[in-house]
């Protein structure tokens, strides 16, 4: 959550959301802290809402809980809907890396994929060490600009109409080289 911005509703219920998913397997902040790599400190400050996870910092407790990160933020959303409005998709921000996700068909019982928007200001960096679901499959069209994705080893320069797509099996790195800010859409499907 960025400071004074106390008041957002998404950052609040995600707040919640993640101490409950604690809660529900009776860990301490100490357990989750080892079983994520994340500090007990930084755990205790997104539970409390005092901070906004960046996505890194999301992606590692999907790991943890079993989710995908879409996953997670339905949970703080109303009931989904057969439509979703544009002006009613959820809009999250890692301000401290320039990423902005849209989710704009979130997950829904009884569907496996999902269709997010991604976009990324120039030299933005997101490094995830882990998927938050081995084997997860992603397809990622570039809208506009141009993106550098690595997964696992291999390194992939994607312009506005390439496609890359792949299952999930270790760490990934999203960058925007710039000079323009990119746009892509992610489709995620379920194992």
């Amino acid at each position: 959550m960025k400071q004074g911005d106390e008041g957002d509703p998404i950052d609040a219920r995600l707040a919640a959301r993640l101490s409950a998913l604690r809660a529900e397997r009776g860990w301490s902040l100490g357990e989750l802290a080892d079983r994520s790599g994340v500090s007990r400190s930084t755990l205790s400050r997104a539970e409390r809402g005092e901070i906004s996870p960046t996505a890194s910092l999301l992606n590692r407790l999907c790991a943890v809980h079993g989710r995908t990160m879409s996953q997670l933020l339905s949970e703080v959303e109303a009931a989904p809907a057969q439509v979703v409005r544009a002006d009613e998709q959820t809009v999250w921000t890692d301000a401290a890396s320039g990423f902005v996700r849209r989710s704009v068909s979130p997950p829904q019982a009884g569907l496996r994929a999902e269709v997010v928007e991604g976009r990324l200001e120039a030299d933005a960096d997101v490094a995830y060490d882990r998927p938050p679901i081995p084997g997860l499959e992603q397809h990622i069209w570039v809208l506009e600009g141009t993106l550098k994705i690595t997964v696992r080893d291999s390194e992939h320069t994607l312009r506005a109409g390439d496609c890359v797509r792949f299952r999930l099996w270790g760490p990934t790195r999203f960058h925007c080289p710039g000079p323009e800010p990119v746009r892509y859409a992610l489709v995620v499907v379920e194992p």
